[in-house]
């Protein structure tokens, strides 16, 4: 295995060599570059046209189209005078001339091109560096973080609370399309945390886009039923020392901060940050529950108070090193450290059938997750002379070290008469080698492929303990303990074609996986192995019909495959109510996911609709079930299929110049087919949710915005959540010319976000309701210096002394 790592590295640095000691050739080697981006939200356009012209007879010499990151670069073969042009579907076209190449003058970079949509030509003074709030890609929607101030404070949960395809529960749990299986990235690569954990600890304020990637492409992981999250971090564009200070703080104990400092000057770039933030909740809980057990029912009612507190720290670097005008060297390092607990108090009363008897009791419980880590990366990148032929590898490598706990007492008159404690902890172990070759064929199309290999080594111990109410110490219960390895290495290769044909853009790719899995239980020496090989195929198309609009489709196979505690087969106990047994035997899911999608621009407004449809074969249910007359069973079983139908659209306009509307509308049909033993599990359901934003500009440096969601009851093979409505606003001020902005955020503002949900089977109903605090008010003060101030004015002023110096 390492061997192969070791082989993998070599031969990327022998290629390096090789590629590096090419010759030199006698004919002209001139190049146009440069970095094209959308002119409000700076997000980087892929698939650009960009077409060089001759000034003397306007005869077209070449062209490109942009990269994942907005990069082109084009290869002129003589001295001369040219002219481009730059052009994306529902943007305007823009045309810069007088570039002059000749023997002194052989490079001519632009740092970057901004276009300006079409559905968003607004007048400078108004727009003021802003953009729309989603802009659609051939295979992804992107997020601009800075149209949504009303969670600034919060964490990349919160942002996603207001975006189409994804739903965030009570706990900060978040769904892609009804699913909570999907990847997150950070900046393109993989974190070790788990999802919904990666995202809270990542600061709104460091964000600067967010990618939804729903119907990812052979080139990436397939793993996740629903796809990837990818939360682009802030970064300067311009040279010299620039950075961000900001502090927030709300009422009941919630305050932090973060900075960040960037420094560029030719050849390299440094860039470093730190952000900590606390918060605290409190919320009422009521739980009514019974429970059916050889003949008899207990019943168990509760009903309480609870707080939850979550605090995060994180400092993160990189330096990235031009080493030449065809090869660059990136250092990365990310360190986080995180904490959170809930603690409930409630009353609960316990009745049983047979004897009539009625228990009140005191239930205390507390449980906690946290744990640091850290990742270290290194990426190189080749171009070679022709424009968009590249070689790129990659080294990370992350650590982390987790715990979680689970404390419950019970008392009676003061007096505690049931106590257990329960641990769960290991530390993490992550490395991934990568490498990818583009190859353009000609101007309309090009080959991509690419090789990666993931090994996940982790070790985790399950500890129990009983509380002795003779002596007041917790006893440790070596029978319900256990320690678990996990050794997991996927070994990938991919390729990718695509091309042009006339207003057709189309995409093919296939992906081949080897994954080798080991459980061995510590304890009694037992071991369970996984050897699979699949393929994983995807297909992307995108037709330009006219100007104005585009239709997409695409599809792609994917898996899910089990989390490490769903194959271990002992019973963990969860908590002094709750247990849960793995099932080694569990079998990955496998996923159909096909889309499609249509925008079209009318004007300033812009209106999208995206349909989706996707089989779960294999499909894992979480099963629950009474254990004994007080506790749940939760177990893994493969029950059958689930089918998913959906459909998202957005409508975008403004009823008044100052007045920006953003309509989202989320449409969810539900379907599982299987059974496990007698009970079936066939169930349909159809869920719904709006959101509606509100963005309004009292003057060019006042603006509120109110933001509204409901989302309708969502029905599961055992499970029913209730609907659910909440309410945000904002006001944000911007003072000295930007330099300093300040912004006031009340969250459920009129204390409607109650969470209520129903879980029912032949022997068991259980029905909670958490009604979290309300209202949350937040102040959020940023300070941006040096370059981030004005940034939109230093950027034109950038440009125009570039092209000066350079023609």
């Amino acid at each position: 295995m390492y061997r192969r790592i070791a082989y993998f590295i070599y031969i990327v640095l022998i290629l390096n060599c090789f590629i590096n000691a090419q010759p030199g050739t006698l004919q002209f080697d001139g190049r146009i570059e440069g970095n094209v981006f959308d002119k409000h939200s700076k997000t980087p356009l892929e698939y650009a046209n960009i077409v060089v012209f001759t000034i003397s007879d306007s005869s077209q010499v070449n062209g490109a189209v942009t990269n994942p990151n907005g990069h082109f670069s084009i290869n002129i073969n003589r001295p001369g005078v040219y002219y481009i042009r730059i052009g994306f579907i529902g943007y305007k076209d823009i045309y810069i001339d007088s570039l002059r190449l000749n023997r002194n003058t052989k490079t001519i970079s632009f740092n970057e091109i901004l276009l300006e949509p079409q559905a968003y030509n607004l007048k400078e003074v108004v727009v003021q560096g802003e953009g729309a709030p989603i802009t659609y890609h051939i295979d992804k929607k992107v997020i601009n973080v800075s149209q949504q101030f009303t969670n600034l404070s919060g964490s990349a949960v919160d942002i996603l609370e207001n975006v189409p395809s994804v739903s965030v529960d009570i706990e900060g749990n978040v769904s892609l399309r009804g699913s909570g299986s999907f990847q997150v990235l950070v900046d393109g690569r993989p974190t070790i945390l788990d999802a919904s954990e990666a995202l809270q600890q990542i600061p709104a304020s460091s964000i600067e886009n967010i990618e939804i990637i729903t119907n990812p492409s052979a080139k990436y992981n397939p793993e996740g039923t629903a796809g990837i999250i990818n939360v682009l971090l802030k970064k300067n564009t311009l040279a010299g020392m620039s950075g961000i200070a900001e502090a927030n703080v709300g009422l009941n104990n919630k305050y932090g901060g973060e900075t960040i400092l960037d420094f560029k000057m030719d050849g390299y770039e440094l860039n470093f940050g730190v952000d900590y933030n606390k918060r605290s909740f409190e919320m009422n809980s009521i739980s009514e529950n019974r429970s059916d057990y050889q003949g008899i029912s207990t019943y168990l009612n509760s009903k309480g108070t609870g707080a939850r507190n979550r605090t995060s720290f994180g400092i993160r670097g990189s330096i990235n090193i031009n080493l030449d005008d065809n090869n660059n060297l990136l250092f990365g390092v990310r360190y986080g450290d995180r904490d959170g607990k809930m603690n409930n108090s409630s009353f609960y009363t316990k009745s049983v059938s047979n004897t009539g008897s009625i228990q009140n009791y005191l239930n205390s419980s507390s449980r906690n997750r946290g744990g640091n880590f850290y990742e270290l990366n290194m990426n190189y990148l080749h171009k070679f002379n022709e424009a968009g032929h590249e070689l790129s590898s990659e080294i990370g490598y992350e650590y982390s070290n987790g715990n979680e706990g689970n404390t419950t007492t019970l008392a009676e008159n003061g007096i505690i008469t049931y106590g257990q404690k329960s641990t769960e902890d290991g530390p993490d172990n992550e490395l991934r080698v990568k490498m990818d070759y583009v190859l353009p064929l000609n101007d309309e199309s090009k080959f991509e492929a690419g090789y990666q290999t993931e090994i996940e080594l982790t070790e985790e111990s399950n500890n129990v303990f009983d509380y002795d109410t003779t002596s007041g110490d917790y006893i440790f219960k070596d029978q319900f303990s256990n320690r678990t390895k996990y050794d997991d290495i996927v070994h990938s290769i991919y390729s990718l074609y695509s091309g042009t044909l006339s207003n057709f853009k189309y995409q093919f790719g296939l992906r081949g996986e080897n994954t080798n899995r080991k459980i061995k239980l510590l304890k009694n020496g037992e071991s369970f192995t996984i050897n699979e090989i699949d393929f994983f195929p995807s297909f992307h198309m995108s037709a330009k019909l006219s100007e104005n609009n585009q239709l997409m489709t695409s599809y792609t196979r994917r898996i899910q495959r089990p989390h490490g505690w769903e194959l271990e087969p002992f019973d963990t106990w969860m908590d002094a109510y709750n247990l849960r047994r793995g099932n080694p035997a569990l079998k990955p899911e496998y996923i159909d996911s096909y889309e499609l999608g249509f925008q079209l621009l009318m004007g300033k407004s812009l209106f999208s609709v995206e349909t989706y449809y996707r089989v779960n074969n294999n499909k894992i249910e979480h099963i629950r079930s009474v254990y004994s007359p007080d506790v749940n069973l939760t177990t893994t079983q493969n029950v059958g299929k689930s089918y998913s139908l959906g459909a998202e659209t957005m409508v975008n306009f403004d009823p008044l110049s100052d007045w920006n509307v953003n309509l989202m509308g989320d449409f969810y049909n539900y379907k599982i087919e299987g059974n496990y033993f007698d009970q079936d599990f066939s169930k349909k359901s159809f869920s719904w949710s709006m959101r509606f934003n509100n963005s309004i500009k009292l003057s060019s440096t006042t603006q509120v915005q109110i933001n509204g969601m409901y989302n309708s009851p969502v029905v599961t093979s055992q499970e029913e959540r209730k609907a659910f409505f909440s309410a945000n606003a904002a006001v944000k001020q911007d003072l000295f010319e930007r330099q300093l902005t300040l912004t006031l955020q009340v969250r459920d503002l009129i204390r409607t976000s109650k969470h209520e949900s129903i879980t029912q089977t032949a022997s068991l109903y259980q029905y909670s309701s958490f009604e979290p605090e309300a209202p949350m008010v937040m102040l959020n003060i940023r300070f941006n210096f040096n370059n981030y101030k004005n940034r939109e004015k230093r950027e034109n002023e950038e440009r125009m002394d570039t092209m000066e110096e350079e023609f």
